[in-house]
């Protein structure tokens, strides 16, 4: 077959929907319904001859095929883009799209400076087109390995090899109860005996397996995946959790979390960019990394 422009968006329809796992959870992402999206794929099938996913009740999952066409597709968007940022060096001009994957939460740190970054490179072009993914820790990691996002900026301690991390800056992360919690208000002699009783929130996007090494009582009646999921669960007065001071901060200055122990229970880990010699290629990805580092800089 012939690739045209009908069959390129229905791939990053395609690639989208595989990413987040669905037809549900690309809405979001790509910002149409369900039912339109669902059409998109059932088109795309059809223009391929082939049978991408099964759908239904039991969940979504590729067929060999739809692996096979994912992979594909990949590769096919890279090249496009490659195309793009590479007529685009020759005519001494910043374009292209960039892809950033970020965790979440970030914005809300003073000390991050990607929205510096950003508005540097728009002040260098506007034939920049701009695509933030926020995700879980390992899925950023995941975007920039497979060609998805030029970088990434989040915290591993645990590097990948094949990717490059970038050391931004350090953050701090303490233990937080909530109003209504036995801890938020219990006299300096009870605190010991409160923390044996009290539950602590299970993170599965947990920065640093550290935590779990506390002594505490992790009993898993409570999960989140993401810095909001545990700021709901410790708003509710009944767990206590790890959050980054500077997204706690909202709650601490409203008198609704309070700190456990601070000098005892709290940790710090990089926040880093992460890159891949492979996404590097293109004088823009390089203005990015170039600018990234730059907006950081300032602040250390």
């Amino acid at each position: 077959m012939q690739v045209h422009d009908v069959d390129l968006r229905l791939l990053r329809i395609f690639v989208a929907i595989v990413e987040c796992g669905g037809l549900s959870a690309a809405e979001s992402r790509l910002n149409i319904g369900r039912s339109t999206i669902s059409s998109h794929l059932s088109d795309l099938e059809v223009r391929l001859g082939i049978k991408l996913c099964k759908r239904g009740r039991s969940g979504f999952e590729l067929t060999e095929p739809g692996r096979v066409t994912y992979q594909a597709s990949l590769e096919l968007l890279q090249q496009c883009e490659a195309f793009t940022t590479t007529i685009a060096s020759s005519k001494n001009e910043l374009s292209g799209r960039v892809t950033i994957a970020t965790i979440d939460t970030m914005v809300s740190d003073p000390r991050c400076g990607v929205a510096r970054a950003i508005s540097a490179l728009r002040a260098q072009s506007e034939h920049i087109q701009f695509d933030i993914n926020v995700c879980e820790a390992k899925e950023v990691e995941t975007s920039v390995m497979n060609g998805r996002s030029l970088v990434g900026l989040g915290v591993s301690r645990h590097h990948i090899r094949g990717l490059d991390y970038h050391p931004l800056y350090n953050e701090n992360n303490y233990l937080y109860c909530g109003v209504g919690h036995p801890l938020f208000a219990c006299n300096p002699s009870d605190v010991e005996r409160h923390l044996q009783n009290a539950e602590v929130i299970t993170s599965n996007y947990t920065r640093d397996k550290e935590t779990r090494n506390d002594g505490l009582n992790y009993q898993s009646t409570a999960i989140a995946y993401h810095d909001e999921g545990i700021a709901h669960l410790i708003l509710s007065g009944d767990f206590i959790g790890y959050l980054p001071e500077h997204y706690a901060s909202y709650w601490v200055d409203k008198g609704l979390f309070k700190p456990i122990l601070p000098s005892r229970y709290s940790y710090q880990i990089p926040v880093v960019m992460i890159t891949s010699k492979n996404n590097l290629a293109s004088p823009l990805a390089n203005a990015l990394v170039k600018e990234i580092i730059h907006c950081h800089k300032t602040d250390q």
